[in-house]
């Protein structure tokens, strides 16, 4: 960890900050109305700390295997810790007691896991359920069509709280594009909530990631997933 690279994460930290609540200002928002988590995928658990001391307080890990192995080091004192990469079922025995909110349910198999070692081990797991609001054959989410009758087959498992809704849109060159997608978004998680369905309650929507959380805010997202433009660019190999 050098000076340098503290020195820029405290800048960018500054940076997303405000460009947080200039977008939530420009919709009648404020920057306590948006739930600011960091995507701390391949970040050392001194960095992710680091973050944390300047006021960060969610993170969010892709990869099983990387939650448990920094679990013990991450300053969570006031700090949320969440799950928001792809869950596998034979996984999930693993974080259940570990994590304050699971972003990628996207299947009904995967919440009865939830509900059944939540029951196990006596908590209550929040989760969010994932929409592939693109179609894309490549990511995983329900697609929008099938979203309500998930949400309801799911809706009355033991230990399992709905806390709304997250999506990860195609990658788009124009802007234009990706207000669509998110607008689409957002009009589902409003006709959802209108909806009322009992053990549903549609408190998050999270979308928007380090290229698009400003339009993100300015469509309705209440929570935005900000990886790079806070930790910088990531080496995957």
């Amino acid at each position: 960890m050098t000076e340098k690279l503290l020195t820029d994460v405290e800048y960018n930290y500054k940076t997303i900050c405000e460009n947080i609540n200039r977008a939530a200002q420009s919709v009648g928002k404020s920057f306590d109305d948006i739930t600011f988590l960091a995507a701390t995928k391949t970040v050392d658990v001194s960095v992710i700390n680091y973050a944390i001391s300047l006021g960060l307080k969610n993170i969010g890990e892709n990869k099983v295997q990387e939650l448990l192995s920094k679990y013990d080091d991450y300053d969570l004192s006031n700090c949320s810790l969440q799950f928001i990469g792809h869950l596998q079922s034979n996984k999930v025995r693993q974080i259940v007691t570990k994590v304050d909110l699971i972003q990628s349910v996207d299947s009904v198999k995967l919440a009865k896991e939830i509900s059944r070692l939540s029951v196990q081990n006596n908590v209550t797991s929040n989760i969010l359920v994932e929409v592939n609001i693109g179609g894309e054959e490549n990511k995983s989410g329900v697609s929008p069509d099938g979203l309500l009758d998930l949400l309801c087959e799911i809706k009355d498992l033991p230990s399992l709280c709905v806390k709304g809704l997250m999506t990860i849109p195609p990658i788009c060159q124009n802007s234009q594009k990706i207000y669509k997608f998110f607008d689409k978004m957002h009009n589902m998680f409003i006709d959802i909530k209108g909806k009322n369905i009992d053990n549903i309650s549609m408190d998050i929507l999270s979308m928007g990631m380090s290229d698009d959380y400003e339009e993100a805010i300015k469509c309705g997202a209440t929570m935005i997933r900000v990886g790079s433009a806070l930790f910088g660019a990531r080496n995957y190999t």
